[in-house]
């Protein structure tokens, strides 16, 4: 549940070091409009005091002595999805950050983060909205691409050959004649393994398989 705009936001911290921990409560008590309603030292602990507590915001350090602050921040979540967490961590490595996103984290954000920027992803995560740092933003993107080229090679995996170049050529607009003298095939024949395609690709229109070979950049392969 979203807290009012005139209650402070609640925030549970979650760091093994005691320092920092000390500097998070003492930026948020200066800053106003936040309560820190607790500390937790590790994922059985935090995942215990969000449960008693309820906080509208949980600051999550990835690395904790007893396992991964994403695991903590998963059964957090399902526990109370309303909960939202914001990873705070010295660590931009892609697994972390897709982590992260994927066990439902509202933001991410490294410890260089300034006092301002930390504050309003706190803000941000207890509005429902997300924040992730620009360093965190490039290897999240970087990370969905290779996922989506494999996806899509996946996908592709169940044609042959033939298939992928008769593919190619449909989404480069060319007619059943013209991929015939491409593949030497009799216009009959291109016309009876068009229909087979679209059926194996689930699609009824010619278009369809056009625009989804499209989107993959499927190219026309080697002889």
């Amino acid at each position: 549940m979203t807290p009012s705009p005139t209650d402070p936001i609640r925030v549970l911290i979650v760091d093994d070091h005691h320092v920092v921990r000390l500097g998070l409560r003492s930026l948020l008590s200066h800053t106003g409009g936040f309560r820190v309603v607790g500390e937790a030292v590790s994922v059985a602990d935090s995942v215990r005091m969000a449960a008693q507590l309820t906080p509208d915001v949980v600051l999550m350090d990835i690395r904790l002595p007893d396992g991964s602050g994403v695991d903590a921040c998963r059964r957090i979540k399902q526990e109370n999805a309303d909960i939202r967490v914001v990873m705070l961590t010295s660590y931009s490595d892609e697994e972390a950050i897709v982590g992260s996103v994927m066990a439902g984290a509202s933001g991410y954000l490294l410890k260089q983060a300034d006092a301002e920027r930390l504050t309003q992803a706190i803000r941000d995560a207890a509005s429902g909205a997300s924040t992730l740092d620009p360093r965190a933003t490039g290897a999240l993107l970087s990370q969905f691409r290779d996922l989506s080229a494999k996806q899509a090679e996946a996908e592709l995996a169940g044609l042959t050959d033939r298939e992928r170049r008769m593919l190619a050529l449909i989404a480069e607009g060319y007619t059943n004649r013209a991929i015939g003298e491409v593949l030497h095939l009799s216009e009959k024949t291109v016309r009876n393994h068009v229909s087979q395609l679209l059926r194996k690709l689930g699609f009824q229109r010619r278009s369809q398989a056009a625009a989804w070979a499209g989107e993959r950049r499927l190219e026309l392969p080697p002889e």
